[in-house]
């Protein structure tokens, strides 16, 4: 699996949605977060954090609001929303084999059973992004690794 700096942005721009969400009292539970605010804050270029977001919105996960106060908010609570979700919204497929979706890609021969190692792959990464929620990255506290 390849994380792009768009998927890598979308979920750091997400993640900052999700924790003002938790901060605030507004409409949607929380506080709405303008773009600007959200590229200085996590250092994402504003022109590149706007493509995210209208990704985002499409797929339904953000509300946008407009007007002086406007910004974006989530659409449901960061508990139901899954990293595999963000993923989703802004690369399409979790794994791709030579830029087509895992489970299109084709073998014939020797490499036949290729196509069975690719499926397996995406199956173990949807397993991961499919049950870590928003809510759980929001939670855990950094601790180095060893």
């Amino acid at each position: 699996m390849f994380v792009s700096a768009r998927s890598d942005y979308a979920l750091r721009a997400m993640l900052a949605v999700a924790a003002a969400r938790a901060g605030g009292d507004g409409d949607n539970g929380g506080e709405v977060v303008k773009a600007a605010s959200l590229a200085e804050v996590q250092d994402i270029p504003l022109s590149f954090l706007q493509g995210i977001l209208l990704d985002l919105r499409r797929a339904g996960l953000l509300h946008s609001h407009r007007g002086a106060d406007g910004g974006y908010a989530l659409t449901r609570p960061p508990e139901e929303i899954t990293v595999g979700d963000v993923l989703r919204a802004v690369a399409g497929s979790l794994t791709t084999v030579r830029g087509l979706p895992a489970e299109r890609a084709g073998y014939h021969g020797v490499a036949a059973g290729l196509t069975d190692v690719w499926l397996a792959v995406h199956g173990a990464i949807a397993t991961v992004v499919d049950r870590t929620t928003l809510a759980d990255l929001l939670t855990r506290t950094s601790a180095p690794t060893t």
